[in-house]
């Protein structure tokens, strides 16, 4: 039973094998006919802003140019592999193993099968190898291991190089401006492009950071009061107010300080400079250690509260006295 099913599964991996190797040829060859069309044009409108005078944009064109240029040779490569292995197919079916001189071919199919999304036919062969020979082997032979015992030749370097994703070199796109300006009798000077490609650009961002770092700024020395000019009490002196030539000063209105009795005023007095140091507690916070903030925090907070405690009992006060004046006018 099991040579029944062994010989049935030759059969089937045999006749699949050759139709997904049948389906990817005939594939790579219709995309690489039409990817020559597009690269006609593509290298005709490149010539067309060098004569233009717009380098920028053909400098930035010639990239997409390059890329599909190396698909055309990989894919030309790969069909090579899979005409290699359409013709070997027997082998493979008769063999458990897979035979030494077939691992490059095969290792390049692998290989190509997960970065070439036009070509499922690949995939569905990767499966069918994963399948035959085990996850083992297909991963050592796609990933290029070095036990995977596959040689690199020139065609599979190649392969590699084509299908890299890394953007090309300088050279590469001052050699294929080149050769569109002399393909299209085009009198272009290279030297702007030459120096916009080959000049070095600055780290902008290098130098972001080291402005950033604290040791690099220099910092602002920290004016100090001077001891004559702050009051011996801790309250802050009050700036006399200018009057503009022109305005009226609005005059205090006489009623308010004389219905303060002289305890009252030495009571607000007294609350007025015991919540005054609270902006000199905030500039001890600042520069006293971490450990010392909160304890300062809570009687700043403290002092604050005092203070509009002081401040509504002598709004409350003069409320009184105002009313208790008014009525006795009206009763005299």
């Amino acid at each position: 039973m099991s040579l029944l099913n062994q010989l049935f599964n030759r059969g089937v991996f045999g006749a699949k094998c050759k139709t997904c190797l049948t389906l990817a040829i005939s594939r790579m060859k219709l995309l690489q006919n039409k990817r020559d069309l597009q690269l006609k044009q593509m290298r005709k409108e490149i010539a067309q802003f060098l004569q233009a005078g717009q380098e920028a944009i053909a400098r930035i064109r010639v990239e997409h140019v390059i890329r599909e240029q190396n698909i055309c040779a990989a894919y030309a490569v790969l069909e090579l592999f899979c005409e290699f292995v359409l013709a070997r197919v027997p082998i493979l079916e008769n063999q458990k193993d897979c035979p030494s001189e077939m691992r490059e071919a095969i290792a390049s199919i692998l290989f190509a099968a997960p970065r070439c999304s036009d070509l499922p036919d690949l995939l569905q062969i990767k499966n069918m190898f994963t399948a035959k020979y085990g996850k083992e082997f297909v991963m050592a032979v796609s990933e290029l291991r070095p036990d995977s015992g596959v040689n690199r030749t020139v065609n599979m370097a190649l392969l590699i190089e084509k299908l890299s994703v890394s953007a090309p070199s300088s050279e590469a796109r001052l050699k294929v401006l080149k050769e569109i300006a002399q393909e299209h009798n085009l009198a272009w000077d290279s030297s702007m492009t030459e120096a916009e490609l080959f000049k070095k650009h600055e780290d902008l961002l290098g130098g972001s950071k080291a402005i950033c770092g604290g040791s690099s700024l220099p910092q602002a020395p920290v004016k100090q009061d001077s001891p004559k000019s702050s009051p011996s009490n801790g309250a802050h002196p009050t700036m006399p107010t200018v009057s503009k030539p022109g305005s009226q000063q609005a005059p205090n209105p006489p009623s308010a300080m004389p219905l303060l009795g002289t305890n009252e005023i030495e009571q607000s007095a007294t609350n007025y400079n015991a919540a005054a140091p609270i902006t000199d507690t905030k500039r001890e916070i600042s520069t006293s250690q971490p450990s010392d903030v909160l304890e300062r925090a809570r009687a700043a907070i403290a002092c604050a509260e005092r203070a509009s405690a002081a401040a509504r009992a002598a709004a409350e006060l003069v409320n009184v006295k105002f009313g208790s004046l008014k009525l006795e006018g009206k009763s005299s």
